[in-house]
């Protein structure tokens, strides 16, 4: 492997890269670079540590039963769900003597806390460690099979990405919403499985992977040869994840910016005719995650969105993760989100729009379901 340590120990970023700090919390420490690809940016693997293992959730295990037992606890954040931290205050309130048991002798109040556990402690090292990349070099590959080696394979996703790109590759690296979703999907399993789902702007794959796990078949979608590549290599390294449930991962070729589905047969990641059909027969779900953040292209995914569901056999539910991002602009002279408001506008549109042959009804959904992954939950999500 080519020697970068010189090259990636002083990073220079132009005005024009972007940049993800999802890789900075990497909760299990692992984080090679393997790879440089095709365009001769550095390619890395992180391994993402999920809560309970894939083997859990095809046998139809909870939360609680896998990793806390008789307190039921699952994690977001540093906090417990809303449902468990209410129950923790209700016992408190319900030991017959009121505040007046919770005064010392002078009168001030005892704060009675929950012990900590150990686990508990464990848990806020991983969320907090900020883990800095370890670089392969010549003479060195053997360490990335001992990492290999060392991962629990039931319990992690390990995804290939990059780090720092220009705007047009940004779909090479890992966002918070994608993780978001994911969530989303292992809290709400039972309302994916055996389900046919469409990812647009799929990127590394992340989301269809954990998909993968429960749905019946996912066509995860992006565009351009080199990502779809990593995509797809992706998918081979996680696919153990989804033998227990049956799940099928194709990843293909979908433009915004094409009013069609790419069926030359000469391109690689194109469309059958019979996957086609497949998709617009059976799929019922349909997501997107960190796509919003260019006006023409927020346009390309809506009428792409409206085309598809148009022609679907079933009705259709669709699932969109967004981070809303903060900029100060000398347009606005203030702090806003333009992309965001954006998105939200073209989703009123979609929601108002009255044409006759189709319905949308858009229904906000809180995020305090709980977490599944390791990963920093912001507000912004």
């Amino acid at each position: 492997m080519v020697d970068l340590a010189e090259e990636m120990d002083n990073p220079t970023f132009r005005s024009d890269t972007v940049l993800s700090d999802v890789h900075l919390h990497c909760p299990s420490k692992r984080h090679l670079m393997v790879r440089l690809n095709a365009v001769g940016q550095p390619v890395f693997l992180s391994y993402f540590k999920l809560l309970w293992s894939t083997e859990d959730l095809a046998s139809g295990k909870h939360v609680g039963e896998v990793t806390t037992g008789k307190e039921h606890q699952c994690r977001q954040g540093d906090g417990l769900c809303n449902k468990d931290r209410s129950s923790i205050e209700n016992e408190g309130d319900l030991n017959g003597e009121g505040v007046e048991a919770l005064l010392d002798d002078d009168g001030d109040l005892e704060v009675v806390r929950r012990p900590r556990s150990a686990s508990d402690l464990q848990a806020e090292d991983l969320l907090r460690d900020i883990v800095c990349p370890v670089i392969l070099m010549k003479g060195k590959e053997d360490a990335f099979e001992d990492e290999e080696q060392e991962c629990t394979c039931s319990d992690v996703v390990k995804i290939e990405h990059t780090m720092a790109t220009p705007l047009e590759d940004v779909g090479k690296q890992v966002w918070r919403a994608a993780f978001l979703l994911a969530d989303y999907i292992l809290f709400k399993r039972d309302t994916f499985r055996c389900c046919s789902v469409l990812e647009l702007g799929g990127g590394t794959g992340i989301t269809s992977i954990i998909m993968g796990t429960i749905a019946k078949r996912v066509y995860c979608t992006d565009v351009g040869e080199d990502l779809l590549t990593m995509c797809e290599q992706n998918v081979v390294l996680n696919k153990h994840l989804m033998e227990p449930g049956g799940g099928e991962i194709k990843v293909k070729e979908l433009d915004w910016l094409k009013d069609e589905f790419c069926t030359d047969p000469e391109a690689p990641y194109s469309w059958s005719e019979e996957e086609i059909a497949d998709l617009l027969d059976h799929c019922t779900v349909i997501m997107a995650a960190d796509v919003f953040y260019d006006d023409d292209l927020t346009d390309a995914l809506f009428r792409t969105l409206y085309r598809i569901t148009h022609n679907l056999r079933n009705s259709c539910t669709v699932y969109l993760a967004l981070e809303k991002r903060l900029n100060f602009t000398l347009r606005h002279m203030d702090v806003t989100c333009e992309a965001y408001s954006h998105f939200r506008n073209t989703l009123n549109d979609l929601e108002n729009l009255q044409d006759g042959k189709m319905k949308y009804t858009v229904e906000p959904i809180k995020p305090d379901f709980c977490q599944s992954l390791v990963y920093e939950r912001i507000e912004q999500l």
